[in-house]
């Protein structure tokens, strides 16, 4: 099968040596997703605007690799503060009500940034084409 590497272009993704997201078949992984864009972190101090913006760069990701939103069976949300579970749940739900993909929602000690409040991951399915 073949595999394809999504890049964003992130100065991490050479440093650590991984991928924005990988293709195979139509299996599509994105790996985990902060709210920063390059040295700045969107949304500080806000949960709600950090999950908003994540689950942003994980939709152009899963665009590049020719999946979509649709075709997520499982989120992963990595959280510094579970109590703020309703905000993040929110955005989560304004991306994925409709789709409504399996997810897990566990509290961490701290992320690469204190400043960052949540980190997710997801998975898609491409369904073929009829």
């Amino acid at each position: 099968m073949q595999r394809t590497n999504i890049s964003t272009g992130a100065v991490w993704e050479n440093k650590v040596g991984y991928s924005r997201a990988v293709r195979i078949g139509n299996l599509v992984e994105v790996s985990g997703t902060v709210s920063s864009d390059g040295d700045k972190i969107i949304g500080e101090g806000d949960p709600y605007e950090q999950t908003k913006h994540a689950l942003a760069k994980i939709e152009a990701a899963l665009i590049k690799a020719g999946a979509t939103l649709q075709d997520v069976v499982r989120t992963r949300m990595f959280v510094t503060d579970i109590s703020q579970w309703e905000e993040i749940g929110r955005a989560h739900e304004e991306f994925f009500g409709g789709i409504r993909p399996v997810t897990t929602m566990v509290e961490i000690s701290k992320l690469i940034d204190p400043r960052l409040l949540i980190e997710i991951e997801a998975t898609a399915v491409i369904a073929p084409a009829h």
